[in-house]
C-alpha cells in the first residue's frame, strides 16, 4: 500500500440549474501523483455522482500517501426478476422526400425505379412490384459518421465493426436546458466504459426548421470528447445539428469529430426520442449498410429495453 496516493483538497462547485456546494478538506483516491486539477475535479465529480456540474474550482490541494480507502459511486442497476420483454424505442429521423438534414445541404429525392403498373408486363396476371429509388448524399437524417468521414485512412462502413454499432449497452447525459457546451464535467459522474453515450440535448425539437442550424446548438468540446475516449465509450451519439461547435467562432475546426473518430469511436448525429430513454438498462443500435469507400451513411437507430 505503499505506493497508493490521496488528494486532500477544498472544493467549490457550480451547478449549471442553480446552486453549488462547497467541500473543505476533502480526501479522495487518485490514481497517482501526477494527476491534474481539472482530472482531480472530473474524479471529485464521479465519486460523489453529481449531476449538471458546470465548475469545479480545486484550492488548497496537497498529497497524502496513503492506503486507498475505495470509491463511491452510483449502484449498478439490475435488471428485475421474472419475465421480461422487450420495448423498442425509435431514435431515428423519418427521411422524407425534399426533407432538410442540414441547411444549404442537397435534399433526398425519393422516386420510382419500377412502378407497379409497368411490373405487371413482366409478372403473371395479379402479380405485381414495386421499386423505389432515392438520390440523397450520405449526411441524411439521423446517420452515423465512421473513421474515414474524417481521414483519409480510417475505417469505412464496411470496415467499422456491429461491435461498435449494435446492441451496445447505453447510457443517456442528460443535458441542461441552456446548455451550449457539453464538457467532461458533465460527463463525469456517468460511467461509459463500453456504452454509447447519447447525450440528450432536446435540440431536435428544431429538427426541420431553420433553428435547427442556429449558432447557439449544443455540441461535446474537444476535452468532453478527450474525456469519452479515455473512459472506453464504444460510441458517442446527440440529438443536435452537429456534435461539434458550428458557430462562427469555432472557424470551422472539428475536434470533436477528430478526436472521437481518431480512436475509432463512431459518431450519430440527429438523433430523436431521447426522452423516451432510461439513464441506463437499455441497448442501443444505429448500424448502416456494409459501403465500401464511404465514411457516412444513415441508419435505424433505436434502443431495446427490458421491462418486467
Amino acid at each position: 500500500m505503499g505506493n497508493q496516493w490521496r488528494a486532500q483538497f477544498d472544493a467549490e462547485v457550480t451547478f449549471a440549474n442553480g446552486g453549488g456546494l462547497r467541500t473543505d478538506g476533502f480526501r479522495l483516491d487518485i490514481p497517482g501523483t501526477d494527476i491534474t486539477d481539472d482530472d482531480l475535479a472530473a474524479l471529485f465529480v464521479r465519486h460523489l455522482g453529481l449531476l449538471m456540474v458546470a465548475e469545479v474550482r480545486i484550492t488548497n490541494r496537497t498529497l497524502v500517501q496513503e492506503p486507498h480507502k475505495g470509491g463511491r459511486g452510483v449502484a449498478p442497476r439490475t435488471a428485475p426478476d421474472g419475465v421480461t420483454r422487450r420495448r423498442l424505442v425509435e431514435l431515428s429521423h423519418v427521411v422524407t422526400d425534399g426533407m432538410t438534414t442540414l441547411p444549404g445541404w442537397p435534399a433526398p429525392r425519393i422516386t420510382e425505379w419500377l412502378t407497379r403498373e409497368a411490373s405487371r408486363a413482366n409478372y403473371a396476371p395479379g402479380t405485381e412490384f414495386q421499386v423505389g429509388r432515392i438520390d440523397m448524399i450520405a449526411n441524411t437524417g439521423t446517420y452515423v459518421d465512421t473513421p474515414a468521414h474524417r481521414f483519409a485512412e480510417g475505417a469505412d462502413l464496411a470496415a467499422t465493426g456491429l461491435d461498435r454499432l449494435a446492441d451496445l449497452p447505453g447510457v443517456v447525459v442528460r443535458v441542461p436546458a441552456g446548455t451550449r457546451a457539453v464538457d467532461r464535467l458533465l460527463l463525469a459522474p456517468y460511467d461509459v466504459a463500453g456504452c454509447a453515450v447519447l447525450l440528450h440535448t432536446g435540440w431536435s425539437a428544431h429538427f426541420g426548421t431553420d433553428r435547427y442550424g442556429a449558432r447557439e446548438a449544443p455540441y461535446l468540446t474537444g476535452d468532453g470528447a478527450r474525456a469519452l475516449v479515455d473512459a472506453g465509450a464504444a460510441l458517442v451519439g446527440i440529438d443536435s445539428i452537429n456534435i461539434d461547435d458550428m458557430s462562427p467562432a469555432a472557424a470551422g475546426e472539428r475536434p470533436t469529430h477528430s478526436t472521437l473518430l481518431a480512436a475509432g469511436v463512431p459518431v450519430v448525429e440527429h438523433l430523436t426520442g431521447l426522452d423516451a430513454l432510461p439513464p441506463t438498462g437499455f441497448r442501443f443500435t444505429a448500424a448502416p449498410p456494409m459501403v465500401a469507400g464511404m465514411g457516412t451513411f444513415p441508419v435505424r437507430a433505436f434502443a431495446v429495453l427490458d421491462a418486467a
